[in-house]
């Protein structure tokens, strides 16, 4: 086990539900120095556990443990931390409670104060439900967070993204087998399914139009792409887990809460964090145009957009280098401001 536990004890959700012995997984790199000022937090992305984030953390990289704390707190629902997969009778499977952002973001907040006595965060930084993640920290906890980077990620899911969602659901739920999530083996059709649905919106049309899953990563034809890619990403994958993760994506909104009421906008403006929102160019989920309306409405943001064909991958998990480089040296910049 390369990670370690944190016991949040019974944790009360905002829906009202409690996880009972709540577990936070979480992995750290480097050393927190004696002033507790070189922290830098960076959550999981949907159906990701924290060795998929360590593509950006390396010897001379913005994300350097030899300089850098770096705390990657496994998102609950990933597996690791609490999740339908791994919670005990009556709440194992669907009967899972349904946990939002905020939720996960007050249980890291617990985790780097009452863990580590934090009490600064230099950076907070995430791609996709990480960036989600990324910006709920700074409109929790604007005090606390000096930086944001969120990156392939919007703050609040949009009516189109939740659309898409939808469809993901629908392919996988329509699985005989899934059974309402009480499945005896792995849904398999439904994963495959739910995997063709995502790939065509994972990567951008540049990407295939210019044939990138064969010239760049090497698959021999865009079938073997999409079951050795696509279908290779959701098998491992436990299906409950997906969707209660899919559950916390949709209700992604960081004025969600009792310190916003729904008023969007005003979340926005208490994020002063100095924030670089990195949106993928030619991301399908996320596109330019929402983050042009977050920027506009935080008062120390910078709009900077990934230059690259990748779609939503440019963000990760370290697929295209060009996209890593760019986004590393985005950090450094931010880290060094």
């Amino acid at each position: 086990m390369d990670y370690e536990i944190f016991d949040l004890g019974d944790l009360v959700l905002q829906g009202g539900a409690t996880i009972r012995n709540c577990q936070l997984a979480y992995k750290t790199f480097g050393t927190l120095n004696a002033a507790k000022d070189n922290v830098i937090v960076y959550p999981t992305w949907y159906s990701g556990q924290h060795d998929a984030n360590e593509w950006l953390i390396g010897a001379g990289m913005a994300l350097d443990p030899a300089t850098q704390f770096i705390i990657i707190p496994n998102m609950i629902g990933n597996g690791l931390s609490s999740s339908p997969s791994n919670t005990p009778e009556p709440y194992n499977g669907p009967r899972f409670p349904n946990v939002t952002p905020y939720d996960n973001v007050r249980a890291q907040h617990r985790l780097i104060t009452e863990k580590f006595g934090i009490e600064r965060i230099r950076l907070v930084t995430g791609w996709s439900m990480g960036a989600l993640q990324t910006f709920h920290w700074g409109a929790l906890y604007p005090d606390m967070v000096e930086r944001i980077a969120p990156f392939c990620g919007s703050a609040k899911c949009s009516r189109h993204n939740f659309v898409f969602l939808e469809g993901v659901k629908a392919a996988l739920t329509a699985d005989a087998g899934f059974a309402g999530g009480w499945y005896k083996s792995k849904p398999e059709t439904g994963l495959r399914a739910m995997a063709r649905v995502y790939a065509g919106w994972g990567f951008s049309q540049a990407f295939y139009r210019q044939e990138l899953d064969l010239k760049t990563l090497g698959y021999s034809s865009l079938e073997d792409f999409l079951v050795a890619f696509w279908e290779g990403f959701f098998l491992p994958k436990d299906a409950n887990n997906l969707l209660t993760m899919l559950w916390t994506w949709q209700h992604g909104d960081i004025s969600a809460n009792e310190m916003y009421h729904g008023d969007f906008h005003k979340a926005l403006g208490a994020i002063t964090a100095k924030a670089y929102v990195m949106p993928g160019a030619t991301d399908l989920y996320f596109p330019v145009a929402d983050s042009e309306i977050e920027v506009a409405h935080m008062p120390n943001a910078q709009l900077i957009p990934v230059p690259s064909v990748w779609g939503h991958f440019a963000g990760g998990p370290g697929t295209n280098p060009v996209d890593v480089a760019f986004i590393d040296g985005k950090l450094k910049e931010l880290l060094a401001s």
